[in-house]
């Protein structure tokens, strides 16, 4: 074996100027950070899957936003049609009340009737008291005197009627068997007396057959 020591020859190896050298950079780690400088980096391109979820977030956002202002219309349209509902019941409320203060007159003329539509020869048939002093009694307007076997003849007044022909037996056409309000006087057709004093505050009588 031959040691190369005794020819002078030296062993290979670092010699000394390369002892002197810096060591080289070591290479950069995979996934190690690297800063950037936000004045000299260049942005990133967006990849097509980012650019489609930017798109969709926008249509979702212009869709709700939409949707909210048709919601916030819809809610207006109906508070105005509520409020112009409630101004036209009151005008028709009012309308009706005018109109009904319009027909009703002052006064009206009643006249006793029995069930054929017959003025009766005697006025007070129409009286409760007069009634009850009799046997007979009074029940929905309408006066029950008896006529023998049991029976009994009713008699009522009519309101706004009108009537026909002279002396006894006169036929009464027309009006109603409903009393108007307390605002309005009735008086009687055959003898002129006050059977119901109208007037604002002033109740009606209480009897029929007037005073």
């Amino acid at each position: 074996m031959t040691d190369n020591r005794d020819d002078g020859t030296e062993p290979v190896g670092r010699t000394g100027d390369d002892q002197n050298q810096p060591e080289p950079a070591a290479e950069s780690k995979r996934g190690a950070m690297r800063y950037q400088d936000a004045d000299t980096t260049t942005p990133r391109e967006p990849t097509l899957a980012e650019k489609r979820a930017m798109r969709r977030a926008l249509e979702e956002q212009e869709q709700h936003e939409r949707t909210t202002l048709a919601e916030v219309e819809r809610k207006s349209l109906r508070r105005r049609r509520v409020m112009i509902g409630a101004g036209v019941t009151v005008g028709v409320v009012a309308t009706v009340a005018v109109w009904y203060a319009a027909a009703t007159p002052d006064e009206v003329t009643a006249y006793c009737v029995d069930d054929s539509s017959t003025v009766a020869s005697d006025e007070n048939t129409c009286s409760e008291d007069y009634v009850r002093s009799h046997g007979g009694y009074h029940s929905g307007g309408f006066f029950f005197i008896p006529i023998g076997g049991g029976q009994t003849r009713s008699y009522h007044y009519n309101y706004g009627g009108t009537v026909s022909g002279s002396g006894p037996g006169r036929k009464v056409s027309g009006g109603s068997t409903a009393a108007p309000g307390s605002g309005t006087t009735v008086k009687s057709g055959t003898s002129g007396k006050t059977i119901q004093r109208g007037g604002f505050g002033v109740g009606s009588s209480g009897k029929s057959g007037g005073s």
